[in-house]
């Protein structure tokens, strides 16, 4: 299956753009929607770790145990290179794995707290592998999950991309198939737009560039075009389709953002017991 290289575009982001400011941003994002304060006395794992941005979030916020896990190898030595920077802590595990292999999805155990953040819609097979990775929940835990919202209609959207999720299927599958020079050359002209967008609406480009990494769980604003440009496999679903597909799972909603456009809706289940 053709993939789009996201380790390539994530070792971008960790030798250009990572550092302690957007650090601190993913921590308070990942505390402000679980309402925990720190992560002390709980186990972890990042599903589709990318950067390790969060892995290492994790380990900052007093996890006793974390498990960063991606099938991309590029992806994996981006973790590793920020858990060396950490002086390689035991309780930090970094392995290479498929959220679609149901045998080493279980030989994982369970976790506290799942972390999935816009990743398994890439996997070729989403509905599979968040059943997988939903497994991983102990009971009480927490499954952070993030999906893209299934977009409808030719139109713009208040994210500010246009077209649907079906156009952007087609489209993603057309650019993951191009060189990397003409990737770059593309992700150029969309950043370009973009930026005449800002204009035309008569806000600040620097200042709206400044601002994304706030926005986005200090995410880097050149390195997301690209990443939503190429991210293929490419699978999207409502709010209430996750809902219930989980629900029947045993899970419990207990925090959600939901959008209207073609960005994630993010979602915070707790796993209940059966005669919940």
């Amino acid at each position: 299956m053709d993939k789009f290289k996201f380790g390539k575009n994530w070792n971008n982001y960790i030798k250009k753009y990572l550092n302690n400011d957007r650090l601190e941003k993913a921590k308070t994002s990942l505390v402000n929607f679980t309402g925990l304060t720190d992560f002390k006395g709980k186990t972890f794992i990042d599903i589709g770790c990318g950067s390790g941005l969060f892995s290492l979030a994790a380990f900052k916020l007093g996890a006793t145990k974390i498990v960063s896990l991606d099938v991309d190898e590029d992806s994996v030595a981006c973790c590793q290179i920020l858990k060396k920077r950490e002086g390689n802590p035991n309780i930090w595990e970094v392995v290479t794995g498929d959220a679609l292999d149901q045998s080493f999805i279980q030989s994982l155990g369970t976790f506290d707290i799942v972390y999935s953040w816009g990743v398994l819609h890439h996997t070729g097979n989403m509905w599979k592998a968040i059943d997988n990775v939903s497994k991983l929940t102990g009971i009480d835990g927490l499954f952070y999950l993030a999906i893209y919202n299934k977009a409808d209609g030719l139109c713009f959207h208040p994210d500010g991309r246009p077209g649907s999720s079906l156009f952007w299927l087609k489209f993603k599958k057309w650019f993951v198939h191009k060189s990397d020079k003409t990737q770059t050359i593309i992700t150029n002209i969309v950043a370009f737009v973009q930026i005449l967008s800002y204009i035309l609406k008569l806000k600040n480009p620097y200042t709206m560039i400044k601002n994304h990494s706030k926005d986005f769980r200090g995410m880097s604003w050149k390195i997301d075009i690209k990443d939503w440009l190429g991210g293929y496999p490419y699978e999207y679903a409502s709010v209430s389709r996750i809902f219930k597909f989980l629900k029947k799972r045993n899970f419990i909603l207990i925090n959600l953002i939901n959008n209207n456009g073609l960005r994630n809706n993010e979602f915070l289940f707790k796993k209940g017991r059966k005669d919940d």
